[in-house]
């Protein structure tokens, strides 16, 4: 086992889950009977999970081959990929939006199709994220990441949670909007630990992994930004050429190794501006500048206020990516 072999797993893992927080969820109760097919659309800033509580139903999205759910498994779309959920694989469907056009977070719905043919019933939850706190490497997971049964029990605080939130008597008290965004975050990050152990095993579905020279610089990039990195020191971790390295992150990852780096910086500052007491003064340092002056021009490059306009708004909202 390599140095990256050993560093991949608990990491990346680390990495993934620790940024990552819901800002409010819509979740429904599917009760359906073949014939039945529906159709989501793409959904910006916001995970999907879809949990077979009975029978069996076919997702199928543009250019994947189709998936089978069977009772107890569990379906996990990370950045809300747009897919079809369908008693069969080859059956067209209503959009979402027909069947439920209201779909605020913070409220649930219901489905209910009656059909001649064999009954399902699922939970589905939407789960708003801070776009602005989702890693690159969150945002490098496969499309859709599925636990069969087996690997539901295997949790027994994920098989619970899920119980209670597909529960049809599920009791309504006062708070209980906070307790189901909760239960809902608690259910993602039990979800995607057994998948991204997995993953960071066999990584054959997750590009960036494949790769150990990439890998090991995105977890670099992740866990220590604030080092005086550059793309030759980058490269030079990865056991590769500047040129080669700069190819194959751009090809794997999708951006540049310069333009990760300065996002996962960015992502901190905001997060110390937002969410402490840090003085400003001291922000740049912590995260890998070493002039006050370049700090403030790539952060109001990359977010489209100042440090200090972003700090006294009291950081309201995900801010805007006007470098993205």
């Amino acid at each position: 086992m390599n140095e990256t072999d050993h560093l991949i797993p608990d990491d990346l893992i680390g990495e993934l889950l620790k940024p990552l927080r819901l800002t409010g969820v819509f979740d429904s109760r599917w009760h359906v009977q073949a014939p039945w097919a529906i159709e989501g659309d793409a959904e910006a800033a916001c995970a999907v999970l879809h949990y077979m509580v009975e029978g069996g139903c076919w997702i199928t999205g543009e250019g994947h081959e189709p998936l089978r759910l069977e009772a107890g498994d569990l379906a996990f779309f990370p950045t809300g990929t747009a897919h079809r959920l369908s008693d069969r694989p080859d059956r067209q469907g209503v959009p979402l939006r027909a069947v439920l056009p209201e779909r605020q977070p913070g409220t649930s719905g219901e489905i209910r199709i009656e059909g001649s043919g064999p009954a399902s019933r699922l939970l589905c939850a939407g789960l708003h994220y801070d776009a602005s706190a989702a890693t690159g490497l969150y945002r490098a997971l496969p499309w859709v990441l599925v636990l069969d049964r087996t690997q539901v029990v295997r949790e027994p605080l994920l098989d619970g949670t899920l119980a209670l939130l597909s529960a049809t008597d599920r009791p309504v008290a006062p708070g209980d909007r906070l307790v189901t965004l909760r239960a809902f975050e608690m259910a993602l990050v039990l979800a995607l630990r057994p998948l991204l152990h997995e993953l960071a095993e066999h990584p054959a579905s997750l590009l960036a992994l494949r790769h150990p020279g990439i890998s090991k610089a995105m977890v670099i990039i992740s866990t220590r930004f604030a080092e005086p990195w550059t793309v030759e020191l980058l490269a030079r971790e990865a056991g590769m050429s500047r040129s080669a390295f700069t190819a194959a992150f751009r090809e794997l990852v999708g951006e540049a190794p310069a333009r990760h780096l300065t996002g996962r910086r960015m992502q901190e500052a905001a997060r110390l501006l937002g969410e402490t007491t840090l003085p400003q003064s001291a922000v740049p340092e912590r995260v890998g500048y070493r002039s006050a002056v370049g700090f403030h021009l790539a952060f109001k490059n990359w977010f489209g206020r100042t440090p200090g306009d972003f700090r006294s708004s009291g950081a309201s909202g995900a801010p805007r990516l006007a470098g993205s």
